[in-house]
């Protein structure tokens, strides 16, 4: 057996969390090593360092949909970030390499395709960006965590599609609600309000909620996770701001009674693990390819969450919701009974799995 396993991607939480939990569910059965390859720039560096798993940095270009001068540049970035990945795993020489998906992903599942170092590659979002459609073409193994997202891929592709559900860390399941209301020193009674901005912030959200945070602590406690660029220190009452939780995140999250959030898959996975119910608001066809839209809808339609638009009456649809559930325990239990009920388990064994059996077949 190859004594290395690759993890790529990066440029969100959403590309570098579930990794880092297939990665602690691997480690529990897997002795040999295991890197990560990502950007030079990206968040997923800290994050998989802190876990102690050596990181190769290399140079990556963004795709995007629409007309831009950076386009242009960012082909040379791609290009770099192909020659690096040739020589990281030339030099590592993987037994097979597990892509979470984004821009900088899509070099290393070439170069691996390309020196035959079998490819999985998993999609967290409803329907795939254009990473995963393009990594897709190159794997081995495709990974949905939606069972509809199949319909989104050519014939010839959906025949190495697989249904797994989404990486959800471990930890999140051992949550402690008394050690979360601990941390975040509030009663063992008081009505906990988590609100998401994600890994890097979610500007329209802090904005709505700074219009409403005095309506807010005085009927609850506020928990605002404001993202690492947006975060401002703010000493108030019943209000708890961070830039960003870590290790405390899933006993902040047992603790919470009600969650407010982009729609990002990998938190609305961790909703789902944890049957909480949310109110969640998705970035806008604007400012994303609607993917968190599509991602909403799903939950909205299972009776989970609450979607909202942005719009400038977002605060006063925002503080009227959270009003109307605080005020109605049976709909937030409904809400949280439902999320839930979504099948959000099972993911890290799969992948596991299915990992470890391509490595066992690719001998020394």
């Amino acid at each position: 057996m190859k004594k290395c396993i690759a993890f790529t991607g990066g440029g969100t939480g959403g590309h570098v969390f579930p990794g880092l939990a297939v990665i602690d569910e691997l480690k529990q059965k897997w002795q040999g090593r295991i890197i990560w390859i990502g950007s030079y720039t990206g968040m997923e560096k800290k994050l998989v360092q802190k876990k102690r798993i050596l990181f190769y940095g290399i140079p990556a270009g963004k795709m995007r949909r629409y007309f831009s001068i950076h386009n242009f540049f960012d082909i040379f970035n791609i290009l770099a970030g192909i020659v690096c990945a040739f020589f990281i795993l030339i030099k590592e020489r993987p037994a097979c390499i597990f892509s979470k998906g984004g821009y900088v992903s899509v070099p290393v599942v070439l170069m691996g395709f390309l020196l035959r170092i079998p490819v999985i590659t998993h999609e967290s979002d409803f329907d795939p960006g254009i990473a995963t459609r393009i990594n897709s073409l190159f794997a081995k193994k495709v990974c949905i965590s939606f069972k509809e997202t199949v319909r989104f891929f050519p014939e010839w592709i959906k025949k190495k599609v697989i249904f797994t559900g989404n990486p959800v860390r471990s930890a999140i399941g051992r949550g402690d609600s008394s050690t979360g209301k601990e941390i975040l020193g509030c009663a063992d009674n008081e009505k906990i309000l988590l609100v998401l901005g994600g890994s890097l912030g979610a500007l329209a959200i802090n904005r709505a909620l700074s219009k409403i945070l005095n309506h807010l602590t005085g009927m609850c406690f506020v928990v605002h996770q404001m993202g690492q660029m947006n975060y401002r220190k703010e000493e108030k009452k019943q209000y708890y701001p961070v830039p960003f939780f870590h290790e405390e995140f899933p006993h902040i999250l047992a603790a919470s009674d009600l969650v407010v959030s982009r729609a990002g898959a990998n938190t609305l996975w961790e909703l789902a693990a944890t049957g909480k119910p949310s109110i969640l608001i998705p970035l806008s066809v604007s400012g994303s390819r609607g993917d968190q839209i599509r991602n909403a809808r799903v939950f909205h339609d299972l009776g989970a969450s609450i979607v909202l638009e942005h719009g400038p009456a977002l605060h006063e649809k925002l503080l009227e919701t959270i009003t109307h559930l605080f005020n109605n325990t049976h709909d937030l239990e409904e809400m949280g009974r439902k999320a839930r009920s979504f099948k959000a388990m099972g993911a890290l064994k799969k992948i596991t799995d299915m990992l470890l059996k391509m490595a066992k077949e690719i001998s020394v």
